[in-house]
């Protein structure tokens, strides 16, 4: 029997039924990875649509030597590689531990190299498989299926915390910030809800209509899910060069009244409370990539970029260094991950405040989804604006979160976390 891979390109007539088909006939392999960024166009976008699904082989990790052992799985063969890093590999890059638990069970790192990887553009569909051709037709003859998304029941989502105790936390962690003990911390709590039953293609497809972001993606491994609709990179390798797009400030969208809407942009970009958080993550980031950069080459691209999205303004910088001889893809995670948008400073501290206060563990968010290369180049998302599903259970998680200062107005924190779960909840209910 044949298992080579050969690889055929295909042109197509329309990017978005294209890739709705794909995205349907992907459901019936029980692991698959598909990244989405929605046709934003910037100079650092790479690919526009990327699936890879079913498994010729993997490795499935908890913390402790993770990394490590991805790194030999990546030495044994050159392939394709897409999965995830759980924000609890903080547990094996630093002295921490964790006690919290979670319903939806990712494990801390799973990789897989696909059986079939199809990326699609504007114009042509690229297929990698055994019979790609064979693969091309079953697309053309499919139907898209977003015909179910019509049937999507709702779902009534709670808040793990009340505004009262959400408020009660905030002003315990500005405390510790008054003594020193950290200069900015994300907070996170999780929305949630239990006996849900969903559809997460259907789903994902209209979180995609509400809020199509530039690193979005549907990840299955097995009964766990991950519909994610994030605007943020973690870090890009392409050649030499890495680069990382940390987020901090955000502004809500003023739909049909652009005055207003301009108004609360301009407010984001001359907000002192979002420069100063957004400045102290950049130079965090910085900080990051100087370990594994050459001397000098680490540089601030961009600060203080306002970008819209459908839901929000965000305000992104840009930081990027040129990768020194001989640093593998494991110290690279090592120096870098978690984000420093998802953690704060200084990064051990608060990782150590986050496991006290938030209570629950965070497993794949704030964690990083993305793709390897047969290069050994990659792209990386951080996991936020998402849905966590686990279809044994039955459990659905929605995690939001914001970065306080001494200066977070509690309340104010409070409505940016309702803004940022928003499109999630108007999805599901």
């Amino acid at each position: 029997m044949n298992t080579t891979n050969t690889n055929c390109i295909f042109e197509i007539s329309d990017f978005e039924t294209m890739k709705a088909k794909v995205l349907n006939w992907s459901i019936q392999f029980s692991t698959f990875c598909f990244l989405d960024n929605h046709l934003y166009q910037s100079n650092t976008t790479s690919v526009e649509c990327l699936l890879g699904a079913g498994v010729k082989r993997s490795v499935r990790i908890q913390a402790g030597n993770a990394l490590e052992q991805l790194q030999h799985f990546m030495d044994e063969k050159k392939s394709w590689l897409l999965g995830h890093f759980g924000y609890d590999l903080k547990n094996e890059i630093e002295q921490l531990s964790s006690s919290n638990s979670t319903d939806i069970k990712f494990p801390d790192l799973f990789f897989f190299e696909p059986e079939v990887i199809i990326k699609i553009s504007e114009k042509e569909i690229y297929i990698e498989a055994t019979d790609p051709a064979a693969i091309f037709e079953i697309l053309n003859e499919s139907t898209t299926g977003k015909e179910k998304d019509a049937g999507i029941k709702k779902i009534a989502i709670q808040s793990r915390l009340s505004e009262s105790d959400y408020v009660a936390v905030i002003n315990k962690l500005k405390k510790h910030i008054l003594r020193g003990d950290c200069y900015e911390i994300n907070f996170c709590h999780e929305f949630f809800a239990t006996e849900a039953k969903i559809d997460p293609i259907a789903v994902y497809n209209k979180l995609s209509a509400v809020s199509p972001n530039p690193f979005s993606a549907l990840y299955r491994l097995d009964d766990q899910w991950l519909i994610c609709a994030s605007p943020e990179r973690y870090l890009k390798k392409e050649g030499v060069k890495l680069i990382s797009q940390p987020i901090k400030g955000t502004s809500i969208r003023i739909a049909g009244n652009q005055e207003k809407d301009a108004i609360s942009k301009s407010n984001l970009l001359h907000s002192t409370k979002d420069r100063s958080e957004n400045v102290m993550v950049v130079d965090l980031v910085r900080n990051d990539l100087a370990k594994i950069c050459e001397e000098g080459s680490v540089q601030v691209d961009e600060l203080y970029g306002i970008y819209s999205f459908p839901q929000v303004h965000q305000m992104i910088s840009t930081v990027s260094g040129n990768l020194k001889a001989d640093i593998t893809f494991s110290e690279i995670i090592k120096s870098t991950f978690p984000m420093g948008s998802m953690t704060g400073a200084p990064k051990k501290r608060v990782m150590e405040l986050i496991e006290e206060y938030e209570g629950i563990k965070r497993g794949i968010f704030s964690g990083a989804v993305g793709y390897i290369n047969p290069n050994g180049n990659f792209d990386f998302n951080v996991v936020i604006r998402s849905i966590l599903y686990n279809a044994s259970t039955n459990y659905l998680s929605l995690p939001a979160g914001s970065g306080i200062t001494f200066y977070s107005d509690p309340e104010k924190e409070w409505e940016e976390c309702l803004m940022k779960a928003e499109a999630m909840k108007k999805v599901l209910e």
